[in-house]
């Protein structure tokens, strides 16, 4: 397996300290603070470890309380709420320096059959006529802040495919949508439960950036604070996140310094895996504050 996405799977493996404790370790991606979809992922690794075998999350919703220390690890404590006949629930509180940082409150069920449909997906290049997002040209990468350039240019785990990529020193509004081909730089084991993990931790790229797009923000030049507040997602049908998916994206409002932004993520055949909803922080910084 690649030695980046090897290291991410390590990531979001746990210690288990007690039946409902568990440690994990954190990973600076480039960001000021531990990236939100780690947290997501150990989280739901959390909760997955104390659910029957033969159930799988359906659905999840995430608060980001404080800003993580990526040199400390994290500690997540998982509360059985209840085992019923068919669903599971459960809530795991990260901790790290004594304090909350993280909750999340997730639902798994066993598998049933009953009625399906789902919205179309929007017709767009695939992927391999588009270039990865990673491989930013050295006259842009020079332009851009050291803070900028230290985030673009790590390496990752997932490649980012964009249908429309962002100049990341533009100017004009755009509209406020976004398509984004992703998968796993390798591929991964059947495992249900990681991909569903994996998942979640992706889930967490470009959806706050969504939100900068109707409005003149360069997101790298220190204009704006932005900051993940919470993390909703749904799992329609099993993903394998090292085949390419299509993350649809949304921003139907930004208001009170908050943006809001929704999700979906399609296969290349065209079915709907799963669905996406997060508000985060957008604070304007003064010119005389900003690096």
């Amino acid at each position: 397996m690649d030695a980046r996405l090897e290291e991410l799977v390590r990531l979001l493996t746990l210690e288990r300290l007690e039946d409902d404790l568990f440690r994990g370790a954190s990973r600076d991606i480039g960001s000021p603070q531990v990236f939100g979809g780690q947290v997501l992922g150990q989280a739901l690794q959390a909760a997955y470890a104390t659910v029957p075998p033969d159930r799988a999350v359906h659905s999840l919703h995430a608060y980001f309380l404080r800003r993580g220390d990526f040199n400390a690890p994290i500690v997540y404590d998982v509360d059985r709420s209840r085992d019923g006949e068919s669903f599971s629930s459960r809530r795991v509180t990260a901790i790290q320096h004594g304090v909350q940082i993280f909750n999340l409150s997730a639902s798994f069920q066993k598998p049933e059959q009953g009625i399906e449909h789902q919205a179309p997906p929007p017709d767009v290049p695939p992927p391999e006529a588009l270039h990865d997002s990673r491989a930013l040209p050295d006259e842009i990468l020079r332009r851009l802040p050291q803070r900028a350039r230290h985030f673009l240019e790590r390496t990752r785990p997932f490649e980012f495919r964009p249908v429309r990529p962002d100049d990341w020193m533009r100017a004009d509004p755009l509209p406020p949508t976004q398509h984004v081909w992703l998968r796993a730089v390798d591929r991964l084991p059947d495992d249900e439960t990681l991909h569903r993990s994996l998942l979640a931790y992706v889930s967490d790229y470009h959806l706050l950036h969504t939100a900068l797009r109707p409005h003149p923000i360069a997101p790298f030049t220190g204009s704006v604070v932005m900051a993940s507040i919470d993390h909703g997602m749904w799992f329609h049908r099993p993903p394998r996140v090292d085949d390419w998916l299509l993350y649809d994206m949304n921003s139907p409002s930004a208001s009170g310094a908050r943006g809001f932004t929704t999700g979906r993520l399609y296969t290349r055949s065209g079915t709907l895996v799963a669905s996406t909803a997060q508000e985060g922080l957008l604070r304007m910084v003064p010119a005389a504050d900003r690096n």
